[in-house]
């Protein structure tokens, strides 16, 4: 389904683009941090479920349309923005005495992997980047469609990342093993992933959205 003579090619792209710190590499990072490993896990899953379903969009077609026109690409930086300014403050008005047991943290974990999810599929520049970046790996050399090939090359980029983002959680959460007992951090973990999603809610609302045409 893709063009072998490229893979090198592809995984090297692949490789150097998971190591670049960003959105999604913050909030699996501070949330394995306040929160423990498992969070950290399923808001990894999260990142990953978007990310399969922005691939399924480009290889279909769908998101090189929206990508195309500049009002939706505004209106989901700005519902993205919105979104992410709403979990912020919602952490940042929870009462110290709310802050969660880490053997009661499936309640959380589910909360986690939903603001994965919705935070990365209202990022338009997430969309762009399926948009601008399978295609390149595209060859004309083999049968399969671009489609096709645009699929297969989005699950292997996130199985990747799924994999990398699963070797942050373990060592970022080994390191916050001690955080989470500390009773004056666990105190105020829900304001330290407040001030996280108001750091996202600014990246995504100042940043500049890249036009495709």
């Amino acid at each position: 389904m893709i063009d072998l003579s490229i893979l090198p090619v592809y995984l090297t792209a692949v490789l150097a683009l998971l190591l670049i710190p960003g959105p999604d590499m913050l909030l699996i990072a501070s949330s394995s941090l306040s929160y423990g490993k498992k969070v950290g896990v399923f808001a990894s899953l999260g990142n990953a479920t978007s990310g399969l379903i922005l691939t399924m969009l480009a290889a279909m077609g769908v998101s090189a349309l929206i990508a195309m026109n500049p009002i939706a690409l505004e209106v989901l930086r700005i519902m993205g923005g919105a979104y992410l300014l709403k979990m912020g403050w919602d952490c940042m008005r929870t009462k110290p005495s709310d802050a969660p047991e880490v053997e009661q943290s499936n309640s959380l974990a589910a909360t986690l992997y939903r603001r994965a999810v919705i935070s990365n599929l209202l990022n338009p520049k997430a969309l762009i980047f399926f948009v601008l970046f399978l295609p390149q790996f595209v060859s004309t050399q083999i049968q399969a469609t671009s489609g096709e090939q645009m699929l297969v090359l989005g699950l292997l980029l996130n199985v990747l990342g799924l994999l990398f983002n699963l070797f942050l959680v373990t060592t970022v959460g080994s390191l916050g093993q001690s955080l989470l007992k500390n009773e004056k951090f666990r105190t105020n973990q829900h304001k330290f992933m407040g001030l996280v999603f108001f750091l996202l809610a600014i990246w995504l609302l100042a940043s500049q959205v890249p036009s495709v045409n």
